[in-house]
């Protein structure tokens, strides 16, 4: 069944849209192995369809898309010698590929790894980095948007891992149909393109609690609760870039900002659950702000308890990152946990893909993320190892594909 819009803001409003959670699959092994009757099909996960050229939008899928359980964030750079010929006909080949799976298709010389599934909500974004524009001879329409971000005390960034001429990202409900959708692009690449880097995520499995709910992250906080919602009368405002933009290209499309945040969970999981809270701001179990209420209540920042101290206090993430604390600035998160194993000292190689949305990267993150900087609780049990930056294209019309008006106009 096709994504409506109506299902897609209900669900996005539900679920915060840009939370994230450690899921696990113990349970569902647990039911297979001691029940003699054979799995039944998830059908409604299976069968659910994005559209690669919505008909209702002209934003890319992926970025309302409600959070999908499994994904993959990957950065190509332009090989020796391809230029701008090269790059509009590889991105000519990945739109199509991309079309193909997220209807539920296979692409000729298929690997056969999604054979037997449906596309699983599957969808593919497709974004250009600040250096693509050199290789292209582009940089006359280079957004400034895209300048490089500033640099922050708490980077300790890996240039190995970040960056990058074209950049996608991947989401589906099922493992194997995202991992499909990542083999598939690369093969694409051919010549053309060479892998810079690679990361793998997951969030928790749609419909494994027993209601809509904003997500955990793997600190086991409510996560995504002061996300702006489609709803919100100014969203696309905040999201998406107008139609007044300098880059004509661009009307329509949004700006990604891409970190692999690692958290300390060692340090993390020492601290008393009072300790946690006071961090965040927040009580750890139903993401109800200090001051008192549900999830939804609004934080009363000048609140002080019986001490005379502000309840939230000075330094509390939910504090700092709050639009009330930043001129009003917000952006979209719409990230995915990750676990690479563990380092050497025994500590998990885990966190958080950070991945959010905005229309002016300068009057978003870089905004919130000054301040975080600043004085941010939560910063002592973060470390910021990879970044990027990328501007993503207004969705394909009909018979185009990612990035032609830029390429070909």
């Amino acid at each position: 069944m096709e994504l409506s819009r109506r299902r897609l803001l209900g669900t996005v409003g539900a679920a915060g849209a840009a939370g994230l959670v450690a899921g696990g699959a113990g349970g569902a092994i647990g039911a297979a192995a001691t029940h003699d009757s054979a799995p039944r099909a998830l059908t409604t996960i299976g069968s659910t369809k994005v559209a690669f050229r919505p008909a209702r939008d002209r934003h890319q899928a992926g970025i309302t898309t409600p959070l999908q359980a499994s994904g993959h964030l990957v950065a190509f750079d332009l090989a020796p010698g391809s230029g701008r010929k090269e790059a509009a006909a590889l991105l000519r080949r990945w739109s199509r590929t991309a079309e193909e799976l997220m209807a539920g298709r296979r692409p000729d010389a298929d690997t056969g790894v999604a054979l037997d599934a449906g596309p699983s909500s599957l969808t593919v974004t497709f974004g250009l980095g600040h250096s693509f524009f050199g290789r292209t001879g582009l940089t006359k329409r280079r957004p400034v948007q895209l300048d490089p971000l500033p640099d922050f005390s708490a980077d300790a960034l890996d240039p190995k891992r970040s960056n990058g001429d074209l950049w996608i990202q991947i989401g589906a409900d099922d493992a194997l149909v995202a991992f499909h959708a990542l083999r598939a692009l690369q093969k694409d690449a051919g010549t053309a393109a060479r892998l810079r880097w690679q990361m793998n995520g997951f969030n928790r499995t749609p419909g494994a609690t027993a209601h809509p709910m904003t997500s955990r992250n793997l600190m086991g906080q409510v996560d995504g609760t002061n996300n702006p919602k489609p709803s919100d009368p100014d969203f696309d405002e905040r999201i998406f870039v107008g139609r007044d933009a300098d880059q004509e290209w661009m009307r329509g499309g949004s700006y990604a900002v891409v970190r692999r945040i690692r958290m300390l969970l060692d340090e993390w999981e020492k601290r008393s659950l009072h300790e946690q809270e006071k961090v965040i701001g927040r009580r750890k179990a139903n993401g109800a702000p200090l001051t008192g209420g549900s999830e939804t209540t609004p934080m009363r920042l000048d609140a002080n308890g019986a001490d005379g101290l502000p309840v939230i206090p000075a330094n509390a993430h939910a504090r700092v990152a709050a639009p009330e604390s930043n001129q009003g600035a917000a952006m979209l998160r719409r990230p995915f946990s990750f676990h690479d194993g563990f380092r050497e000292d025994g500590a998990p190689d885990a966190g958080l893909l950070f991945v959010c949305w905005q229309a002016d990267p300068l009057r978003a993150f870089t905004q919130i993320q000054r301040k975080l900087d600043r004085g941010d609780a939560l910063s002592a049990f973060l470390r910021h190892e990879a970044s990027g930056l990328y501007a993503v294209p207004p969705a394909a019309e009909a018979g185009d594909y990612v990035g032609r008006p830029l390429l070909e106009g």
